[in-house]
């Protein structure tokens, strides 16, 4: 069961610069048993020489590993994604540490991710919002900042040793009791947080210069609350009546 879940996580590397940074993290990735890779806009050539001199015995996840332009499209299909960050930010961000957060991924059977940054500023706040949770790893605070491939190092760990414990636990130990209904994926989380935003302009509630910030408090929220696909459905529909009630009133006052 537990390799089974290691299969269905990914590792997004966001716009990485350093080929050989991604060469040793493919090769660790198949020291613990990871093999999903994905690329959003790399900055360097995943197949060059420095990358497979690092990954040595782990070409194949170079190989097979996926580019895309966008974090939305690295995370088609989730249900679940954790950010790592090591800095802080505007918004109240509650950071965990690897050992005691990373098991959320390997919870379900679905397919999740793993989210870092580029080498030289890790994940902006509009990145962090396509997140759920978001990681922290302690270090010393005189010199905290890790490398990608050391950073990616230790929370692959973490995963690999949690999958290894669910080797030994019976089904009945490892199988919570099955949700009402699955969470939504993350796609259509997205798409409902792009039709909020566009219908709070519209009333006036958010204001252009201040719409990203408040939308990330949104987002927030609603990532806390674990919505369903059928949650998700409902509250579409409350804005789309919104959306039709705001064309038509103008029309009634006419009359």
């Amino acid at each position: 069961m537990g390799e089974q879940r290691l299969a269905a996580v990914r590792i997004v590397l966001v716009e990485p610069a350093g080929a050989r940074n991604v060469g040793a993290i493919a090769r660790v990735m198949k020291n613990m048993g990871i093999e999903q890779l994905v690329l959003v806009n790399p900055q360097c050539d995943r197949l060059s020489k420095e990358a497979r001199d690092m990954a040595v015995h782990a070409a194949d996840i170079l190989e097979s590993a996926l580019e895309v332009p966008t974090l939305p499209q690295a995370l088609q299909g989730c249900k679940r994604a954790i950010a790592t960050t090591a800095r802080p930010r505007t918004i109240p961000t509650e950071l965990e540490s690897p050992r005691s957060t990373l098991p959320w991924l390997l919870e379900e059977p679905e397919p999740s991710a793993l989210i870092f940054g580029p080498e030289y500023r890790g994940l902006s706040n509009v990145e962090l919002n396509y997140a759920q949770r978001f990681v922290f790893i302690q270090a010393n605070p005189e010199y905290p900042s890790l490398n990608l491939a050391t950073a990616v190092a230790i929370c692959c760990y973490e995963l690999y040793q949690y999958a290894h414990q669910l080797r030994f636990q019976s089904p009945s130990e490892t199988s919570p009791a099955p949700p009402m209904s699955p969470e939504a994926p993350l796609e259509v989380l997205e798409e409902y947080y792009q039709q909020l935003e566009a219908v709070l302009l519209k009333i006036g509630y958010l204001y252009p210069h201040t719409a990203a910030s408040r939308m990330e408090k949104f987002r927030r929220l609603f990532h806390r609350a674990s919505l369903t696909e059928t949650e998700v459905g409902m509250l579409r529909g409350i804005l789309s009546q919104m959306e039709w009630a705001l064309k038509s009133l103008p029309h009634q006052e006419k009359q």
